[in-house]
């Protein structure tokens, strides 16, 4: 999933509002499953509680403002994406394996498959890990990659050192130095609740893709920058407040893609294909 470019315009001003909101009247309505629209009633209310004013969203008749008319409609959209769509996306954990297996049997991969990280029963591959280096490499035509860099992502000049990412990431494309695309994967299947460590994970991603836009605006180098999250319990069970502030992150720019689940099937070899054609340019620019 890409930004909706209406929304990935917007000024730092709206996703000030967007946060205030979404944090005081609330991410899901509560008592049910699924992610809430605030009202301008609500907004008012909140607002006045914390000394703020809303006359930049409403006006004196109380309707919407311009700005007022955007963020509701931000908020509709975010709802409709992640109640409609997204949370349709996630796999459990028999469901990921199932399309793991039949991959790995299919493409026969020569790329790392690496094991997740829980110990006795529930010790086995990491199933998106191992579905995203497989669908990486089955289309970029011999290309290198890097699966599992044990470096800092690393952005050179004249043969120097000139940003590097404070954090290791998941994945690279052809390296880890001077990459064309860099990914997280985000995955839980085992996992019995929302934790700390997941909403770490998010916040992660925030700081890479902070650094990356710091680059493209001073440097003018561009790294895509895609997230692979997926286990439905996690996310859409105990998450759904995380899954909003992934929407934000991804119209605020700081990550290209946000993959949920099983899209990885779908849009990842789309995804790896338009590296791979970034890749060539860039080999038959350097032979000159």
């Amino acid at each position: 999933m890409r930004a909706d470019k209406k929304f990935a315009a917007q000024l730092p001003v709206f996703w000030a509002n967007v946060r205030t909101i979404s944090q005081e009247v609330g991410y899901t309505q509560r008592g049910e499953k699924i992610i809430k629209v605030p009202t301008i009633g609500e907004i008012r209310e909140n607002f006045a509680r914390l000394g703020l004013t809303t006359a930049h969203i409403v006006d004196a008749k109380g309707l919407p403002t311009e700005f007022g008319v955007n963020l509701l409609a931000y908020f509709t959209f975010r709802a409709r994406i992640l109640n409609d769509y997204v949370q349709n996306c996630f796999m459990d954990k028999a469901q990921a394996e199932k399309e793991f297996t039949r991959l790995k049997n299919k493409l026969k991969p020569k790329c790392p498959l690496p094991m997740n990280k829980q110990t006795g029963e529930k010790k086995n591959y990491a199933f998106l890990t191992g579905l995203v280096n497989m669908l990486v490499e089955a289309n970029i035509g011999g290309a290198p990659c890097n699966y599992d860099p044990r470096s800092l992502t690393t952005i050179t000049h004249n043969l120097m050192p000139y940003r590097t990412m404070a954090r290791r990431v998941d994945g690279a494309f052809p390296a880890v130095v001077n990459p064309i695309a860099i990914w997280e994967i985000k995955e839980y299947y085992y996992t019995t609740t929302f934790g700390s460590r997941v909403a770490d994970g998010v916040y992660e991603t925030l700081l890479d893709g902070m650094e990356l836009e710091e680059l493209e605006k001073e440097a003018g180098r561009k790294v895509q920058h895609v997230l692979f999250i997926d286990d439905r319990f996690t996310w859409w069970e105990c998450g759904r407040s995380y899954l909003c502030r992934i929407i934000d992150m991804l119209h605020m720019g700081y990550v290209d893609e946000v993959v949920f689940g099983r899209e990885v099937l779908t849009r990842l070899p789309l995804l790896a294909k338009e590296w791979k054609i970034e890749y060539d340019r860039l080999v038959k620019l350097n032979s000159k």
